[in-house]
């Protein structure tokens, strides 16, 4: 049962390899079971990739039993329609085209595979790659809300500052009114003169305008502080909203991209296996030599083209022999007197009717 299957996927004739020999039922047994484990191949690496972009596994599962029957049709013409020839120059100028879509085929099926075979690898590379982006994404972020977060920050170190040149400006009218008191400074006087109540005044008025100074400036600050905290709560809304996208980076694309970024040579390799794979049965038909399948393959082929030469042959001779034979009969015909006198009468009756009928109808007319 399993040996005709594989027979049925080899594309050979079943009724001429019936009648080979073992040996030559075996060769096409291995390359129907070649054909068919293609594509479980294909079947497992287009279903990977499907689930990649689906990221469910029964569209996956559908799409990639689809493209296994794909690869499977293919490989199977490709195996079947490859005919022994006299010469290797004509067999290998007629597998070329075969020999290039088994290539693709071969790259196609070993891709997915590959990106399966170094997940973790992948896995690793596109760590990196997210917390690149992440970072640089929250730069981006940074950068756009950074005018208004450095102008209010500028406005309020500038509003602080008043407050405390102010404070250092009562703090001199303190220190100088004290000096005063104590005569160590200004007239050097011990007591609280009239100079001491004018400095006392200054410093007064000074502490009145740093208290106003004081209450308009907090007010703005909060105000401030409060325009900072909502710009900073925006910028990290930003970032949350924007990190699902860069969490979502690993896609099919992404994962080939991150797979060239791995050292090339065990991928390469795996490619290699691959591509010997699905080229195997086209490289067998092509360096083994003529077999017992090919020989009536062959037969049958030259003989039913012989048939078809043949009635194409009979076919032009009959027609020729009935032309020969018409042309004769008629011209047999032709010296009859009898159908020439009755010819001639019944075309004057036409003429004569013709003629009546003409007549008619030019009297209708005046």
């Amino acid at each position: 049962m399993l040996k005709q299957f594989f027979i049925v996927c080899s594309g050979a004739d079943k009724n001429i390899l019936e009648g080979c020999s073992e040996g030559e039922q075996t060769k096409y047994v291995g390359i129907g079971a070649t054909v068919f484990f293609t594509a479980v191949m294909a079947f497992i690496a287009s279903t990977y990739a499907l689930f990649t972009v689906f990221d469910n596994v029964y569209p996956a599962l559908i799409f990639g039993l689809v493209w296994s029957l794909l690869i499977f049709n293919l490989d199977r013409f490709i195996v079947s329609t490859i005919r022994k020839r006299d010469k290797i120059g004509s067999e290998f100028l007629q597998a070329t085209p075969r020999i290039i879509l088994a290539i693709i085929i071969a790259i196609v099926i070993s891709k997915p595979l590959e990106i399966k075979i170094f997940e973790k690898e992948i896995n690793t590379v596109l760590l990196k790659e997210k917390n690149a982006m992440a970072l640089e994404n929250k730069k981006e972020v940074a950068n756009y809300f950074k005018s208004d977060l450095d102008k209010n920050k500028s406005e309020i170190q500038r509003l602080k500052l008043e407050i405390t040149n102010k404070e250092k400006e009562v703090n001199s009218y303190y220190e100088t009114y004290i000096a005063e008191a104590e005569g160590t400074a200004g007239t050097k006087k011990l007591g609280k003169g009239p100079v001491f109540k004018e400095k006392i005044a200054k410093h007064d008025l000074a502490k009145k305008e740093l208290d106003t100074l004081q209450k308009n400036n907090m007010s703005k600050i909060a105000v401030l502080d409060k325009t900072t905290k909502t710009l900073q709560t925006d910028l990290d809304k930003k970032v949350t909203e924007t990190q699902p996208i860069i969490d979502g980076f690993d896609g099919l694309m992404a994962r080939i991209n991150a797979l060239d970024k791995l050292p090339w040579i065990p991928s390469f390799f795996i490619m290699l296996l691959f591509l010997a794979i699905e080229t195997s049965p086209i490289i067998a038909k092509l360096l083994s030599p003529k077999g017992e399948y090919d020989f009536k393959l062959e037969d049958l082929e030259t003989a039913l083209k012989a048939t078809l030469e043949q009635d194409k042959y009979q076919r032009s001779l009959l027609v020729k022999t009935s032309a020969s034979m018409h042309d004769k009969v008629y011209e047999d015909i032709a010296q009859d007197k009898n159908l020439y006198n009755l010819q001639r009468k019944n075309t004057t009756d036409l003429l004569e009717l013709q003629s009546n009928n003409f007549v008619e109808k030019q009297k209708s007319t005046l």
